[in-house]
């Protein structure tokens, strides 16, 4: 039995020093604050769209949007701080300290605005933050089922009656990349979290010590950015809302059915209350789309971000 595991342990480290060689960054390592920052430019031009993916995404996940989006400006995705082909940061995972970390490296890659922003998810928080702290840099924002500011406050006692118990902790995760559990047994442990075509780029690339980490350090700190982002004013900055037209699938995280509902309504309420952020705040229904719109309906997205630069140009 412990050949057994030792040999799983030592098929993994050799597995994922080959994923190095076969899978290297598509864009460039940035040095900032002491750790290099992935940023992978596309297309030319002005505006400068800038994209932010949600909890557990990467630059990656954004899959064929950042291309279709670059035929017509200069597009950046990147990978926070421990995710995919970025370094650990030292300084905590709080939203000022991503959205700094973000800036610094636009800067070092002379990457100008003006910036259309793109949040996704907990990344619509970030993004959010972003505008509000580089406002003259701005042109526009867009936020894709973005998670609401008061999202913690009145979910919390939700979830406890519901006795959801979250995510594993990062260091079972951990345990299960190093050991090649991932690798060896993905239709089993990845059925239904990573969708089939993103398993290979999951176990090669994504999923990390690091990445597990530094995901569970976000979750920790996204308090701090919901304080900083409520009662938000960005005045008449453009903003486009895509919310989910699908609720969630509560019940298959073990969320009994009348907790979930009301756990849907409070979602679906904060994408509303965000038109409340600008004087130019529209709200778009992605009714094909669960949370995850930047699969589920990607061709949406793109028309809507392309709808701004236009509207820009006219």
């Amino acid at each position: 039995m412990l050949l057994i595991i030792g040999a799983a342990f030592l098929y993994e480290w050799f597995a994922s020093s080959q994923a190095q060689k076969d899978f290297p960054p598509p864009g460039t390592l940035v040095q900032v604050g002491g750790y290099q920052l992935h940023i992978h430019k596309q297309g030319s031009g002005s505006p400068t769209i800038l994209m932010e993916a949600g909890s557990g995404e990467t630059s990656l996940s954004w899959r064929d949007i950042p291309m279709e989006l670059a035929k017509h400006a200069t597009v950046v995705t990147y990978d926070r701080a421990g995710y995919a082909w970025s370094e650990s940061a030292s300084t905590e995972r709080t939203g000022a300290n991503i959205v700094k970390d973000l800036h610094t490296a636009l800067e070092k890659e002379n990457i100008r605005g003006p910036y259309i922003m793109v949040g996704h998810s907990l990344g619509g928080m970030y993004a959010r933050l972003f505008v509000q702290t580089y406002t003259s840099e701005v042109q526009s924002l867009v936020l894709i089922d973005a998670r609401p500011e008061d999202d913690e406050q009145n979910t919390k006692a939700l979830l406890e009656q519901a006795q959801f118990q979250g995510n594993p902790p990062a260091s079972l995760l951990s345990l299960l990349k190093v050991s090649g559990a991932f690798r060896l047994f993905p239709d089993f442990l990845l059925d239904g979290l990573v969708a089939k075509q993103d398993q290979d780029t999951f176990v090669n690339v994504i999923a990390t010590p690091s990445f597990f980490h530094a995901k569970e350090e976000e979750a920790l700190h996204a308090h701090s950015t919901e304080d900083a982002i409520r009662g938000q004013s960005l005045g008449s900055i453009p903003v486009r809302i895509i919310a989910r037209g699908r609720p969630q699938d509560y019940a298959s995280a073990g969320i009994p059915v009348e907790i979930g509902q009301k756990l849907e309504s409070i979602w679906q309420s904060g994408q509303r209350n965000m038109l409340n952020i600008s004087e130019d705040s529209q709200l778009i229904v992605a009714t094909r789309s669960g949370h995850m719109i930047i699969h589920d309906e990607p061709e949406l997205v793109v028309k809507k971000i392309l709808e701004l630069i236009s509207d820009k140009d006219k």
